[in-house]
């Protein structure tokens, strides 16, 4: 079995939506790398809809940029910031049904990298979508985030 991995990775109290295991409202996603992908599994409750059980668009986004964003992770060791993000709903994602996500790299590089992601439910795919993050090193990340880099973040900075 591979190893998880959520926020807890950069310590504790970590704010993220997407993967913080504590944050009261956010998903809690964990992560395992089987071979060239990141992988996690996502049950959306009526919590996260839209629609009448269908997941809200905008968290289907977020889903996939969390995706893309531990992909960058686990597969480089490396942190990115998110630049630009397009992705095709091919079918609504309802709740109460698990999704499978998955994301690799798709192109590599040493200042941006392309990142793919797919969104599986019932075993049909229901969202494609590429991402594209830039990999900055700490001077860069701490003028992003406004303050000085987290210690658990920095062996993650280029």
């Amino acid at each position: 079995m591979s190893e998880v991995h959520d926020g807890s990775l950069f310590g504790p109290g970590q704010p993220c939506f997407g993967c913080a295991p504590d944050h009261p409202a956010g998903f809690r996603l964990r992560f395992t790398r089987e071979e060239d992908d990141v992988v996690t599994r996502f049950l959306p409750t009526e919590r996260w809809q839209g629609p009448p059980s269908i997941m809200h668009g905008g968290l289907v986004a977020t889903l996939a940029d969390e995706i893309g964003a531990w992909a960058v992770i686990l597969l480089l060791e490396k942190f990115g910031f998110t630049a630009e993000m397009q992705g095709k709903l091919r079918s609504p994602i309802r709740t109460g049904v698990e999704v499978v996500g998955r994301g690799r790299i798709s192109k590599p590089g040493s200042r941006v990298v392309g990142v793919s992601v797919e969104l599986h439910q019932a075993d049909a795919l229901a969202y494609t979508g590429e991402l594209r993050f830039v990999l900055l090193d700490r001077r860069g990340a701490e003028r992003l985030i406004g303050g000085p880099l987290p210690e658990a973040w920095e062996r993650f900075a280029r």
